[in-house]
């Protein structure tokens, strides 16, 4: 599908506007998610080099932006760039959400005292966290290059590697199987492990747009 919306695109039209922002909110969206981990898991403080909310503002005001330019170009092009249209917009939500739960993942660290430790979990968290960056960063490649075959791979990959053991640690918390955490640290895990399945599934969601049709965008081929 995502082959087919580049085509259209003319070189400064606002179509190609749209897009263009779509990339800079990809961007800024993984900074802030690193940045965001770094604060949580690395640092006794909060503070990062990334100003978090100032970011995630100007990925809110990029998706309006985005939304205006796709609704003034199709107000002049008509119903034939229509699907194309739809397409932008839905992934652009997508990838707002990725910064909006990157944001949370800080406000995480904000509000712990010291960097986020899991104690029996650790291993299990740091291999989903790391699972998770290395999946925004290929979805990010994915998108901006329309490529179908990692597309299909990455939307294989998270059903099991994020979604499923994101689940699986976090039911394992509510049942008390890891009384060695304390119950502070234990709530930051179960949020932590829960938005970093949101980023997953996000990520996930837009390079369907890759292999899919429009109404189809978000769920499996």
């Amino acid at each position: 599908m995502l082959k087919e919306l580049f085509a259209i695109f003319k070189e400064g039209d606002l179509y190609s506007q749209a897009l263009d922002e779509s990339y800079a909110m990809l961007d800024i969206s993984q900074k802030m998610f690193l940045a965001s981990v770094e604060s949580l898991r690395r640092s006794d403080s909060a503070e990062v080099d990334l100003d978090i909310y100032a970011a995630d503002k100007k990925i809110n005001a990029f998706e309006r932006d985005v939304r205006r330019k796709v609704m003034t170009h199709l107000a002049i092009s008509g119903k034939a760039e229509l699907t194309s249209g739809l397409v932008l917009v839905s992934i652009v939500v997508d990838i707002e959400r990725v910064g909006d739960y990157s944001k949370n993942i800080y406000d995480l660290a904000v509000h712990h005292p010291a960097k986020l430790l899991a104690g029996s979990l650790e291993e299990d968290v740091t291999a989903v966290e790391a699972r998770v960056k290395e999946m925004l960063d290929r979805a990010i490649f994915c998108f901006k290059n329309a490529d179908q075959k990692l597309a299909r791979q990455l939307m294989t990959e998270y059903k099991e590697a994020v979604s499923k053991r994101c689940d699986e640690l976090t039911f394992d918390l509510v049942e008390g199987k890891h009384p060695d955490i304390e119950t502070p640290d234990q709530v930051t895990v179960a949020l932590y492990l829960r938005f970093l399945k949101r980023i997953g599934a996000h990520s996930r969601n837009m390079i369907t747009s890759v292999v899919n049709p429009f109404e189809r965008i978000g769920y499996p081929e």
